[in-house]
C-alpha cells in the first residue's frame, strides 16, 4: 500500500497511541515508499528505545530504525523491492535487549477465511498454535488469535508476553466482525486477554477469550494458550463400541468434582486423583455413567458451575485440559460413560466474561425482558442471533469432539422454552404469534440436537425440562425437540412427596406414587434424584423419610428399589447411595465415615444400590423396554388401603420379573398376587434382607404359582411382604 511517510505519521501515531487502530497492517510492517523508491518499514513499540532490523534467514542487519516521539519506528529501505521476513532486535526503555519477529509482516494470516464451518466455530475462533514456513528450512511458530467483536472501535491483544500493554499488539478488523492477529513466538502456557474499545472509543474491562480452552483462576482470570493436540487418547475401542442406550442399562452417578471426596485438610482432588479414586468406586457400585455437574470454567465456585464464562474451557480448579482428558480416558477404560452438565441458557455478568463484550450486546438479548434472568441475576443468550447459535453449538461439539464426552445434559431447558419463565404479567413480551414460547430458543434447541446427532450419532443429549412441553425427546421429524432423553421431574416430585408422608397417611395419597406410569412412555425419561433434592433446606433422601431411624432406612431402601424397577433410566446424586444424614455441602467431602462400619445401615443402603445396579444390568426385563409401554404392566395399583404396589417388567425375549412393594411397616402374610406365567419363581431381591440393614423378614422359601385367577392373571402365588420393602421375583 502506498502511504506518504511524513504526512501520515501524526495520524498513525494518534490512532496507535490512543489504541484506536482497527487496521494496523495499513500502517505497520513493510510497505512501498511514497516515491516508489524501495520499501518503508514501520514498527509500533512505545516501550522501546532502540530497534535494529535483521533480515531472515540471512541474519543481515539492515539498520537502526528512526524513533518518533510517540513510539513509532521507521526504516527506509530504498534498494528493496520485494517483501522479506525479518526479526527485530529491541532494546527496551530499561535497557533490556531481546529479539522478536514483527507480527505485522504476516499479513496473510489475518485474511478473512473463505470456508468457515459455523457449527464448529471453535476451529476458527480463539487462540490456535500454528507454524508459518519462511522457507524450506526455517519456520516460525506462534499463535493466531481471532475474536468476534463486531461493534468494537479497536481490539488489542494483551498478555504476559507484552506486559499487558494494549498499545503493542493492535488486532486487525474485517467486515465479518472478526479481529485477527498472528503473534510469532507465543507458545502453550502464555496468558492473554483482549483489550477492547467500544464504538465510542471507551475502554472496556479486559475480556477473556470466549473461545478460550484453558483459563487462569482468580484473581487473574486470564485465558491460557493451550495445545489441544498434545494428549494421546487410549479409548479408541470404547469410542467404536459406544452405542445407543435406549434398550440398554443406563444408571448414572451424578458428581460434583470438588466435593465428592477430599484429601487431608479438606483439599480438593484434581482430575487425575479423581480418576484414581472415583472411577473404581463407580465401577464397583455398578453405575454405567458418571454425570459431572458443570466443569466449564466458572468464576464463582459456589455457583456449582451453573454460571459459566468459559464455554470451551474445562475448569482449571481441578487441573489442566490434559488432566481432564486423562480422567475421561480412565472412565472409558473402566467401561464408564461420561455425561457433562452443559449450560446454554444463561451466563453471569462478570466483567471479564461475555456481558457487553464489545460494548454492545453481542451474546445477550438487548431487551431485559428477554435478556436478563431475575432469579439467577444472569444474562440470557439472544437465541435469535446466528452467531450466538453458532457459538453454543460449537461449544457442544467441542466437548464431544475434543474431550470424547458421551453425552450432554442441557441445564434449565424450561427457562429457554418460555418467555414468561419466572416472570410476572407485564415483565415479558409475547412472541410474534402472541404466545409465550421462545420461538428462537426452540429453533436453537432443534438445531443443536440435529447437529449433535448428525456429527456424533452415538452420543446423547438429555434435557432438564420441568414442564409438560410436548415432544422434548421426540425426533425432529415428529415435531419434537430432538433430545435423546428428558429428566422425569414429575416422577421425582410426586414420589418424594408420597414417600415423606407417614405410612398411615399414604392410603390417601396413593395416586401420587402410581400417576407416573400414566405418562411414563410419553418421553424417553431418566428418573432423576439429583443434587437439587439434597440442598436448600430440603434435607436428604434419608431425612425426608418418616419414622424412626429404622423406618427411615427401610423407606429409603424400598424407595430406591421402586426407582430401579420403575420404567426409565436412572440418575442418583452422590451420597444418596449410602443415605447421608447431612445435606450436600460443596465446601466439604461427603460423609464417607458413615460407611466405614460395614455393618452400619448406611453400608446396607450402599450394598443395596450396588445390588440394584447389578440386577438392572444383568436382567434384560429391567432395562430392555425401559422406554416402551410393552415393558411394564400393573398387577396391583389399587390396593391403596395396604399401600401395596405390584407390577411386571418384561424384556424382548425372556422371563419377566414381578416386583411387589410394601410401603407400610406392616408385615403382610400370605399376600396373593397375580403372576404372568405358571411355574416356580426365583427371589432376586428382598430389600429387607439383613445384608442391606433390614429386619430380615423372609418373603418365603419357595414361590410356585397356582392356577388361581387374580389381578387379571390366570396364575397367582402367595408370599410374605416384609415391612417397608421391595421383593423382586423372576420366573425360573
Amino acid at each position: 500500500m502506498n502511504i506518504a511517510v511524513q504526512s501520515t505519521i501524526p495520524a498513525v501515531e494518534q490512532e496507535l497511541g490512543q489504541v484506536l487502530c482497527a487496521c494496523p497492517f495499513s500502517y505497520l510492517g513493510l510497505h512501498k515508499a511514497t516515491d516508489n523508491k524501495g520499501l518503508v518499514l514501520r514498527v509500533w513499540r512505545p516501550d522501546a528505545d532502540d530497534i535494529t532490523v535483521i533480515e531472515q534467514p540471512s541474519g543481515k542487519k539492515l539498520g537502526n530504525m528512526q524513533r518518533f516521539e510517540s513510539g513509532l519506528f521507521e526504516l527506509h529501505l530504498p534498494r528493496r523491492r520485494k517483501l522479506f521476513n525479518y526479526e527485530l532486535s529491541v532494546t527496551s526503555e530499561g535497557g533490556h535487549t531481546f529479539r522478536v519477529y514483527d507480527p505485522y509482516q504476516f499479513g496473510q494470516y489475518i485474511l478473512r477465511e473463505e470456508h468457515v464451518d459455523y457449527d464448529a466455530l471453535h476451529r476458527h475462533q480463539g487462540a490456535h498454535l500454528i507454524t508459518h514456513a519462511l522457507n524450506a528450512k526455517r519456520q516460525v511458530k506462534g499463535v493466531l488469535f481471532r475474536v468476534y467483536a463486531p461493534n468494537a472501535r479497536s481490539v488489542s491483544l494483551v498478555g504476559n508476553f507484552n506486559n499487558w500493554d494494549g498499545r503493542l499488539h493492535p488486532m486487525a478488523s474485517a467486515d465479518d466482525g472478526v479481529w485477527r492477529l498472528f503473534v510469532p513466538g507465543l507458545t502453550a502456557g502464555d496468558l492473554y486477554k483482549y483489550e477492547i474499545h467500544d464504538k465510542d472509543g471507551n475502554k472496556l474491562p479486559l475480556k477473556a477469550d470466549p473461545f478460550g480452552t484453558y483459563s487462569e483462576q482468580w484473581p487473574g482470570l486470564s485465558s491460557i494458550v493451550h495445545d489441544d493436540s498434545r494428549y494421546q487418547w487410549k479409548d479408541s475401542q470404547w469410542m467404536k463400541q459406544r452405542g445407543e442406550l435406549y434398550d440398554k442399562p443406563m444408571s448414572v452417578y451424578e458428581v460434583h468434582a470438588g466435593s465428592w471426596r477430599r484429601k487431608d485438610g479438606n483439599i480438593i482432588m484434581n482430575y487425575r486423583e479423581l480418576a484414581k479414586e472415583l472411577v473404581p468406586y463407580v465401577k464397583k457400585m455398578g453405575f454405567t455413567h458418571i454425570e459431572l455437574m458443570p466443569v466449564s470454567e466458572h468464576p464463582l465456585y459456589e455457583s456449582w458451575g451453573y454460571q459459566p464464562v468459559g464455554m470451551f474451557a474445562v475448569t482449571s480448579r481441578y487441573g489442566s485440559p490434559d488432566d481432564f482428558k486423562f480422567f475421561v480416558d480412565q472412565c472409558h477404560k473402566a467401561g464408564i460413560g461420561i455425561i457433562l452438565d452443559w449450560v446454554p441458557a444463561h451466563f453471569p455478568n462478570d466483567d471479564h466474561g461475555l456481558v457487553k463484550f464489545d460494548g454492545s450486546e453481542v451474546y445477550e438479548h438487548p431487551d431485559p425482558r428477554r435478556g436478563w434472568h431475575p432469579d439467577w441475576k444472569t444474562c440470557i443468550y439472544d437465541f435469535g442471533k446466528p452467531f450466538v447459535q453458532d457459538f453454543l453449538i460449537s461449544s457442544a461439539l467441542y466437548w464431544l469432539e475434543e474431550y470424547h464426552i458421551d453425552g450432554l445434559r442441557v441445564d434449565a431447558v424450561a427457562s429457554m422454552l418460555y418467555l414468561d419463565y419466572s416472570r410476572n404479567d407485564g415483565e415479558w413480551e409475547p412472541n410474534r404469534n402472541g404466545g409465550n414460547e421462545n420461538l428462537e430458543a426452540i429453533h436453537f434447541l432443534k438445531r443443536f440436537n440435529q447437529t449433535v446427532y448428525e456429527r456424533f450419532p452415538t452420543a446423547m443429549t438429555i434435557a432438564e425440562e420441568s414442564t409438560s412441553y410436548p415432544g422434548v425427546s421426540r425426533p425432529l421429524y415428529d415435531d419434537g425437540l430432538g433430545f435423546g432423553y428428558k429428566w422425569n421431574m414429575g416422577w421425582m416430585h410426586d414420589s418424594l412427596e408420597y414417600m415423606k408422608k407417614e405410612p398411615v397417611h399414604r392410603p390417601y395419597h396413593h395416586g401420587q406414587i402410581t400417576f407416573s406410569t400414566v405418562y411414563a412412555f410419553s418421553e424417553n425419561f431418566v428418573l432423576s434424584l439429583s443434587h437439587d433434592e439434597v440442598v436448600y433446606g430440603k434435607g436428604t433422601l434419608l431425612t425426608r423419610m418418616p419414622g424412626d431411624d429404622w423406618q427411615k432406612f427401610a423407606n429409603l431402601r424400598t424407595y430406591l428399589s421402586f426407582m430401579w424397577t420403575h420404567p426409565g433410566k436412572k440418575l442418583l446424586f452422590m451420597g444418596c447411595e449410602f443415605g447421608s444424614w447431612n445435606e450436600w455441602n460443596h465446601h466439604q467431602s461427603l460423609d464417607w465415615h458413615l460407611v466405614d462400619d460395614k455393618d452400619s445401615p448406611h453400608s446396607g443402603v450402599q450394598k443395596l444400590v450396588q445390588t440394584l445396579n447389578k440386577l438392572y444390568k444383568s436382567e434384560p426385563s429391567l432395562h430392555e423396554r425401559d422406554l416402551c409401554y410393552k415393558g411394564f404392566q400393573w398387577l396391583v395399583h389399587d390396593d391403596y388401603q395396604q399401600s401395596v404396589l405390584a407390577y411386571v417388567r418384561f424384556c424382548n425375549d425372556g422371563r419377566p420379573i414381578v416386583v411387589i412393594n410394601n410401603l407400610t411397616p406392616v408385615v403382610r402374610h400370605d399376600y396373593c398376587v397375580g403372576v404372568p406365567a405358571a411355574g416356580e419363581y426365583k427371589l432376586l431381591l428382598n430389600s429387607d434382607d439383613k445384608s442391606f440393614g433390614g429386619s430380615d423378614v423372609s418373603a418365603g422359601r419357595k414361590f410356585v404359582s397356582e392356577a388361581v385367577e387374580h389381578h387379571g392373571q390366570e396364575q397367582s402365588l402367595k408370599l410374605t411382604l416384609p415391612p417397608l420393602a421391595t421383593v423382586m421375583l423372576k420366573l425360573k
